[in-house]
């Protein structure tokens, strides 16, 4: 193992024990943890993935991820947290890319453009919400990542927003329908997102004004 492999590891294992140490929720809401953020940037300098969005690295990048942390919320729980007036527990939160070839019926489904080209990834952002005395929710918004040729950054939009009860009042297997809500295409904003580490195991994303996300496997 050379000295930046095991620095690497090192620094791996600091940042998941950091985060770890934290309530799973504490860990993705607003939040000052400098530490991390520290620990964050020296693995970015350690990136053994250059060009992480460029089409042959899409196998270690491409599935599901879960979001262990988050230094200012994301879309989903941002969104969730100014509709409903009650608090709102997070389980869980995962994001789900998708290449060209598994993109057909999450488009056509989820309201995304038809304008992007082949080299978009759509990406599925979720989360699992608990609301007090009503049961449980899974809250997702469907969007694309459009990469820029330099391979690491991309412009987002995201098409629609959906919510599901899948439990309601402690009951499950309801089966109740999902409600989606299109995003009109004059009313998108697009965003820029920068994936500054990428291994097989661990991902780094930043939003435009330095929002840090970190993903698992």
């Amino acid at each position: 193992m050379t000295p930046v492999h095991r620095r690497r590891a090192q620094l791996k294992t600091q940042l998941l024990q950091q985060i770890d140490a934290l309530e799973p929720e504490a860990a993705i809401l607003p939040a000052e943890h400098p530490a991390i953020d520290q620990i964050i940037c020296e693995l970015e300098a350690l990136n053994p993935i250059d060009q992480p969005l460029r089409q042959e690295h899409w196998p270690m990048l491409l599935g599901s991820w879960a979001l262990v942390y988050a230094s200012r919320g994301t879309v989903v729980t941002r969104r969730i947290s100014r509709q409903f007036p009650v608090p709102v527990g997070i389980q869980r939160v995962w994001q789900r890319l998708t290449g060209p070839e598994g993109q057909g019926n999450l488009l056509k489904d989820r309201g995304a453009s038809k304008t992007q080209g082949l080299g978009a990834i759509a990406t599925e952002n979720g989360a699992v919400l608990s609301l007090p005395f009503l049961g449980e929710l899974t809250a997702t918004a469907q969007g694309i990542w459009q990469p820029y040729e330099e391979g690491e950054s991309a412009r987002v939009s995201f098409g629609a927003f959906s919510v599901q009860a899948t439990r309601l009042l402690g009951i499950t297997g309801l089966n109740l329908p999902q409600i989606t809500l299109p995003v009109l295409e004059f009313l998108r904003q697009e965003a820029l997102w920068i994936t500054s580490y990428l291994d097989e195991d661990l991902r780094f994303g930043r939003g435009a004004t330095g929002n840090l996300f970190v993903f698992r496997r």
